[in-house]
């Protein structure tokens, strides 16, 4: 074979193997000695065909990088780790479940919008859905001219902390929800759907929407994006082993699992801001409107940014 055939049989394989050699710390041990054992192979024919090839010195470095990583000792540097985590491992593993964020966006959508359709219906199924208390004490707030109070009335600390401990508990639900495929995951959404869209509804019948929209969404911007996101965790872990491809069940299952935890990690600290922006700044309805407003779509434009074009751009490079 003349080295031209072999480079031209082998140049789409090789500039796969080059991108992911880039990213080792983010491939299983399996892969990178899969990696590493077909490089080595087409270096072996390389030097045996053409000792003196631009081919054999490529993959010459292309094997070394790979030995360097498998032999070397390397120290852990926290830092670089984990910003190596955040910016590339999970925009990785979210790009593969995109079709699970989509699911989960549409569900959730459409969730929403029947608990717009059930509020408009009737006010009693804001009560069902809200309880008697809580809609009354809304209702005796925009009465007097707060329809958002209900967030200035505990001390900003405690209530950091409560929302914090809750909404974890919640975004652990949620996930956990994923052994029961689609139906577990979409049961959460649907009772947090139905709510927000009767909660946001009720306002909106009492003439008060856009007031609250821009108090409530300072934090509800991404509080609510982590309950997709988490929802969307959920289905992949579920998906996984109900979709096994090529894999045994129980190995598909090891595969979605981790895929699903790298991206449910990615909403805890998610949830942590959105505890501190309910808890120290929806309360300041005082706030001019355009504060209000940076907020809310410097918000929206980091979830699109992260979850969104991030992915799609890490993708489309691997892809190439």
């Amino acid at each position: 074979m003349k080295e031209n055939i072999f480079v031209r049989q082998n140049k789409k394989k090789w500039l796969k193997y080059e991108k992911e050699i880039k990213h080792l710390g983010t491939l299983s041990t399996q892969r990178i000695a899969d990696l590493y054992q077909d490089v080595t192979a087409d270096l072996s024919y390389s030097q045996s065909q053409f000792p003196e090839g631009r081919v054999t010195s490529y993959l010459n470095n292309m094997a070394l990088s790979l030995h360097d990583y498998v032999y070397t000792p390397r120290k852990t540097d926290f830092i670089h780790s984990t910003i190596h985590f955040f910016s590339y491992v999970i925009p990785k593993y979210v790009a593969e479940a995109r079709f699970e964020f989509r699911l989960s966006f549409f569900i959730f959508l459409a969730f929403t919008i029947a608990g717009v359709i059930l509020a408009v219906q009737d006010m009693e199924n804001i009560i069902n859905t809200l309880g008697p208390s809580y809609v009354n004490m809304t209702l005796e707030n925009i009465k007097n001219g707060v329809p958002t109070d209900v967030y200035g009335n505990t001390d900003e600390t405690d209530m950091f902390l409560f929302i914090v401990l809750n909404n974890l508990r919640v975004d652990i639900i949620t996930y956990s929800y994923g052994v029961i495929p689609i139906l577990g995951p979409g049961y959460i959404m649907m009772k947090n759907g139905v709510m927000l869209g009767e909660f946001q509804t009720l306002f909106f019948l009492n003439g008060v929407g856009f007031q609250s929209m821009t108090a409530i969404w300072i934090h509800g911007t991404i509080e609510i994006s982590t309950i997709i996101i988490g929802g969307a965790a959920s289905l992949a872990l579920g998906l996984g082993w109900v979709f096994p491809k090529t894999y045994s069940r129980k190995e598909a299952l090891k595969r979605s699992a981790l895929r699903s935890i790298k991206i449910f990690i990615s909403i805890i600290p998610l949830t942590i801001l959105a505890a501190f922006f309910e808890s120290f700044l929806t309360r300041h309805t005082e706030y001019p409107l355009f504060v209000k407003l940076l907020i809310i779509f410097g918000s929206l434009a980091f979830i699109i940014f992260y979850y969104v074009i991030l992915p799609n751009k890490i993708r489309k490079e691997e892809e190439l």
